[in-house]
């Protein structure tokens, strides 16, 4: 059936999006910047460790059992990723400005110093930006293609 085969590259898809993301939370949350002693660090580290399990279970037969939860479990993903990093980005810390935080400590690996000032005053990872915005339209996406596919 055709709506089988386009719900498989959909979840194929979705799976590719939750590794990537999950494990680029986990380099930055145990990278070189020291940041899993911070707020901002221990979610994203959780939430990297979430997002890698939902992926690989995306590419087993398991997928099934979550049914229509996929594409909201995603949507979900992102918006606390988009939300970690607007506090980063408000607060200028991961500590979202509760106590002594690094300020631009996310940034540190990613740009290298070349054309960091930028970056480095806001305190935003723009890579996780861009992941988590992939990921939302990966479940809204998800989302919609369960629902066409069961008559919901």
């Amino acid at each position: 059936m055709e709506t089988m085969n386009t719900n498989g590259t959909t979840r194929q898809y979705g799976a590719a999006i939750a590794l990537v993301s999950g494990v680029y939370s986990l380099l930055s949350a145990t990278g070189g910047t020291g940041m899993m002693g911070s707020n901002s660090g221990l979610l994203m580290a959780l939430l990297g460790v979430v997002v890698v399990v939902h992926g690989v279970v995306l590419l087993t037969p398991y997928a099934d059992r979550l049914g229509n939860a996929s594409g909201p479990l995603m949507i979900g993903y992102s918006l606390v990723m988009l939300l970690n990093q607007a506090l980063v980005g408000v607060t200028g810390s991961v500590n979202w400005g509760m106590g002594s935080g690094m300020g631009s400590g996310m940034n540190g690996g990613m740009s290298g110093g070349m054309g960091s000032s930028m970056t480095a005053g806001m305190g935003w990872d723009l890579g996780m930006v861009a992941l988590a915005v992939l990921m939302l339209i990966s479940g809204v996406i998800m989302a919609n293609r369960r629902n066409d596919s069961t008559g919901m």
